[in-house]
């Protein structure tokens, strides 16, 4: 490639990436908009490869329908798995039911257990994210793969970066999430010191519906529901 031509492959980059900036834009203001008539809920994340017949696809349900007859609505990523877990448990409630949804060439595609007109689709990670954290209020980590525990890292750097206020990080599930958490404490803590003690305030391990609810519900006793930035 010539000179030439490498120029002006990287004008084309560079006007590519100036238009980009009007699909990010629509996104965010699509989102805001209606993200923020929904009224007061807490996100769900999780695998989008649990079976339905998985007992994490059931506790998920059972998560989800637990939180709606607290009055809260539930905010999933709106595909399939532990996503439609959750919307399915938001359904069986009588609560708010919220899918985002991202474009991705596999796994992911709406459930039907979004409420009609609350699926909304997203290009953008990023984009999809701030939607997440500004309107829950609180997160429940299921457990799943890479997309799960990047949701779950970035949601606790923010709390302890103080971009967002405080807000309820609740992981289910001893026998998954026990692990990480010896790892955090043993070797990020404790050998390293790579994080502070009271970081670890941050996030609540439980086991049960009723243990989760219990965290949000005390956690709203004494605060106001309100967007996170």
């Amino acid at each position: 490639m010539t000179n030439k031509q490498h120029n002006k492959s990287w004008n084309e980059i560079k006007t590519n990436d100036s238009w980009a900036l009007f699909k990010i834009m629509g996104e965010l203001v699509t989102g805001f908009e209606k993200m923020s008539a929904i009224g007061p809920c807490v996100s769900i994340f999780g695998s989008a490869r649990t079976d339905e017949d998985h007992p994490f696809y059931q506790l998920t349900v059972d998560v989800a329908e637990k939180i709606g007859k607290h009055g809260y609505g539930v905010i999933t990523g709106g595909g399939p798995g532990i996503m439609e877990a959750g919307n399915k448990g938001a359904h069986k409630s009588g609560s708010t039911s919220v899918g985002l949804n991202i474009e991705l060439p596999f796994e992911q595609h709406d459930n039907p257990y979004i409420d009609n007109g609350k699926s909304i689709n997203f290009d953008y990670f990023f984009v999809r994210k701030v939607m997440f954290v500004k309107y829950s209020q609180g997160f429940v980590v299921m457990p799943g793969g890479f997309g799960t525990l990047d949701e779950l890292f970035e949601a606790i750097t923010l709390v302890q970066t103080h971009k967002v206020d405080v807000f309820p990080i609740i992981l289910v599930g001893t026998e998954f999430w026990g692990g990480l958490l010896d790892w955090i404490k043993n070797t990020l803590l404790d050998k390293f010191g790579n994080v502070s003690a009271k970081d670890l305030d941050l996030i609540h391990l439980v086991d049960t519906p009723d243990e989760v609810v219990t965290v949000l519900d005390n956690f709203y006793k004494k605060n106001s529901f309100s967007p996170n930035f």
